[in-house]
């Protein structure tokens, strides 16, 4: 079966193919960017993703569609560019009849790296590897833009694959497991430290004793 993963955003939305194969063995297929210009009006840009997107599913044939979920701490605007992408990304896969499924990044890189707090770099390595493929297939350098949003893709891909499949390798286990303890007491260490400092902030009121003379 083929899974397509999807890195949504407005400007540049990476998009990658894999295929699951007997003996649960994941292989490559695709990957590429869908690419808006910012001096165009949002509609087109939107249109242009529909478009490209379709393609891609028809060219495929996907039996699903993985959507990576984005949050947005304070940029208003950018939150609502990319969610306007992502509700065209999803409108595309219901057309098509594709189930479609969502997960958080950092569920993914749990998964995918053992950490949650995996480095976009590490995600791009480990995906490579994880789907032997060479610098010249992908690649890093100038000459493989699309590469750099697509990896998010494939990593989302495999994610699901991996999950739909009820397959982990055992050495991702081991990682994940050993991560989650890892964070949970960097978690304590951190409410420890906030405590402290909340402590600390505190107006501390200062009160001079008098000094009692003694009688002779």
């Amino acid at each position: 079966m083929y899974i397509l993963g999807i890195d949504p955003g407005t400007g540049r939305t990476g998009w990658g193919v894999i295929k699951v194969e007997e003996g649960n063995k994941i292989t490559y297929v695709a990957h590429g960017c869908i690419i808006t210009t910012l001096d165009d009006l949002m509609h087109n840009r939107l249109k242009i993703l529909h478009e490209e997107l379709s393609y891609i599913i028809k060219t495929h044939t996907p039996v699903s569609m993985v959507v990576e979920q984005i949050f947005f701490g304070g940029n208003a605007r950018t939150a609502i560019s990319v969610s306007q992408a992502r509700g065209v990304i999803l409108l595309t896969g219901a057309q098509n009849n594709l189930p479609t499924h969502e997960y958080t990044p950092i569920s993914v890189k749990k998964l995918i790296s053992g950490s949650g707090k995996a480095e976009k770099k590490d995600m791009q390595l480990i995906v490579r590897e994880l789907l032997n493929l060479t610098d010249d297939v992908l690649s890093f350098s100038a000459k493989d833009h699309a590469f750099d949003d697509a990896a998010d893709a494939l990593a989302i891909a495999i994610n699901h694959a991996w999950r739909e499949i009820g397959y982990v390798p055992t050495d991702m286990r081991v990682l994940v497991a050993t991560d989650l303890k890892r964070e949970k007491k960097e978690q304590a260490a951190i409410l420890k430290k906030e405590k402290e400092k909340q402590g600390s902030g505190s107006p501390r009121i200062l009160v001079k004793k008098k000094k009692v003379k003694k009688k002779k």
